[in-house]
């Protein structure tokens, strides 16, 4: 009896992830838990550190921002951005992700419809990621994109914020 108990709940845990997922599921706040680019082969390599820090938000109403910040990113030197130099700047751009908008979710899928980003050339884009929850997990993942003249696909794990 005990082994068929562990077959049967062997059998619910193996349920598609995305099964009950809607609209509602995704919405909330989440707290960035990893974010890995990965390979074709396999590899994966971590684009903001090993411990980067995020947050990701979805409303009711179909509005998302998303910001992500490196692991061990360095404050500047000063305080006006305007006058740090071109280095510190370039740094503080390149270790950090933020874009915001509305956002259309279909049961696998969300689209993320950019209206102001971190980076211009991705204001007026649809960023598309697959959906896949576990309890108070999601992971969404990117389609698959050229990152330093490799395919890879970026998958990012967020905690739901209580």
């Amino acid at each position: 009896m005990r082994s068929l108990m562990f077959l049967l709940a062997a059998l619910v845990v193996a349920q598609p992830a995305t099964m009950n997922q809607n609209k509602d599921s995704i919405v909330g706040t989440w707290k960035l838990l990893s974010y890995w680019n990965v390979s074709a082969s396999g590899e994966k390599t971590a684009p903001y550190g090993e411990h980067p820090t995020g947050f990701i938000t979805y409303t009711a109403d179909g509005r998302m921002s998303a910001i992500i910040s490196a692991d061990g990113r360095k404050p500047m030197s000063i305080t006006d951005r305007f006058t740090a130099g071109t280095e510190e700047r370039a740094a503080a751009f390149s270790s950090f992700l933020a874009y915001a908008g509305t956002y259309t979710f279909t049961g696998d899928k969300v689209v993320h419809h950019v209206q102001a980003a971190w980076l211009q050339s991705w204001v007026g884009t649809d960023v598309v990621r697959s959906v896949t929850m576990q309890g108070d997990k999601v992971i969404l993942r990117t389609e698959s994109r050229q990152v330093r003249g490799v395919a890879q696909v970026g998958e990012l794990t967020w905690q739901r914020v209580p």
